[in-house]
């Protein structure tokens, strides 16, 4: 790709930015479009989204689980696995190599603009594994959710240009990880506040019960959390980027001047052309209005948000037979323990009974009878259509209004 082009294109999107009011947000010693593309497994955003989402001078974030899945020979090497001893290891080696690919094509696409992030689940039983490739692989930045990352710092102690960036929901959960990161020499390079009422997938709140607390509500939180830096005596100013239930200009203006730097959106990304899941998926989230989400507890003992689809009724009304009946240890389905805690593979009762890897492999294929399609709760900026990364960035960047002519979608 032309690279003048590229250049071209991610300046005319840094001016619309400027004209609309919004401030660059300042990471990694660059200056970038104030918006985050979420990272989004298993296999929604992968090298194809995350490098459309870069060029235009954001930050693209690929997921790290089970990426594999967009490498037929790696999955044909590995698909079949089941009883072999070394199933796993050979398993866990395919993915690490497709990550490594993933991020290699990302960059690539993205032609030196933006940041690409690689989100990594500290719930993953592989969690260090997939941060050191990521970080040897040369991602941009680190982005880690589903637990508190304590150890983080440590693992890229070699690796100091790396943005590290932890995904927390309250005031308390910053400071807890700020204090500790800070004994080891390491503050976070950014922080997303992420809003567990509004976003989907997995949510950062103990039980569902407590995803209306408002404790949570950006109102609350970011004002605390800048409190925070203030009386802790932190100099150097850590990015707050808002997540969860944003999709329009109006919004990402609002979230500055509480005092965020910038926003982080995933739901909104999986509805465009370029996201790497099947067409399928993307019309079952685009298509999905508030009375189909439901809010349960999933297999890693967090509560979740998805689509109500018929595979996910169907769990859900056997689940409390299924939960009755879990009372022993069983094999992994897919063969490598993608989490350290599941609730099918472990036999616990609290958790969900269902093989989270498998059931969004399906999704990312389009299966609804078979998959979980996590979605967010909020409105999508184009309703029930599919459109380019570049159309997201425009409306983002400037409110809805035409897209000119000469502003296309390039693949």
């Amino acid at each position: 790709m032309d690279k003048s082009f590229v250049n071209e294109l991610a300046a005319t999107f840094k001016a619309l930015a400027l004209a609309g009011g919004l401030r660059p947000l300042q990471l990694a010693g660059r200056q970038l479009l104030p918006v985050v593309q979420g990272g989004m497994g298993v296999g929604v955003s992968a090298s194809g989204l995350a490098g459309a989402v870069a060029r235009l001078g954001a930050i693209g974030t690929v997921s790290a689980v089970d990426l594999r899945r967009h490498h037929p020979d790696l999955m044909e090497k590995t698909g079949h696995l089941d009883k072999e001893a070394d199933a796993r290891e050979l398993i866990d080696a395919a993915n690490l190599l497709a990550l490594d690919r993933e991020i290699q094509l990302a960059r690539q696409i993205a032609g030196g603009q933006g940041l690409i992030a690689v989100n990594v689940m500290k719930a993953l039983s592989a969690y260090e594994s997939y941060v050191r490739q990521a970080l040897a692989s040369g991602a941009d930045a680190i982005v880690v959710g589903a637990g508190l990352p304590l150890d983080l710092p440590e693992i890229a102690r070699d690796f100091p240009a790396t943005a590290l960036i932890p995904i927390l929901s309250d005031a308390r959960g910053v400071q807890l990880v700020v204090r500790k990161w800070e004994k080891k020499g390491r503050l976070p390079d950014a922080i997303v506040i992420e809003h567990p009422r509004l976003a989907g997938g997995h949510l950062g709140a103990a039980k569902v019960a407590d995803l209306q607390d408002p404790r949570f509500d950006f109102e609350n939180v970011i004002p605390q959390v800048l409190a925070f830096f203030k009386s802790a005596g932190i100099e150097r100013e850590i990015p707050l980027i808002a997540a969860g239930g944003i999709s329009s200009h109006a919004e990402i203006l609002r979230l500055q001047a509480l005092g965020a730097a910038a926003v982080q959106l995933g739901t909104a990304f999986a509805v465009t052309l370029e996201c790497d899941a099947d067409p399928a998926f993307k019309r079952v989230l685009a298509e999905a209005g508030p009375q189909d989400m439901v809010e349960f507890i999933s297999v890693a003992g967090l509560p979740a948000r998805a689509v109500r689809t018929p595979w996910l009724d169907k769990y859900l009304r056997i689940e409390s037979n299924l939960q009755a009946h879990a009372h022993e240890k069983k094999k992994c389905n897919m063969s490598f323990d993608c989490l350290s805690h599941c609730g099918l593979r472990d036999g616990n009762a609290a958790m969900g009974q269902f093989c989270i890897d498998q059931q969004l492999g399906h999704a990312m294929a389009g299966e609804t009878d078979k998959g979980l399609f996590f979605r967010g709760a909020g409105a999508l900026p184009f309703g029930r259509e599919i459109r380019s990364v570049q159309e997201l960035m425009r409306h983002l960047m400037t409110g809805p209004q035409p897209a000119p002519h000469n502003l296309h979608a390039i693949k």
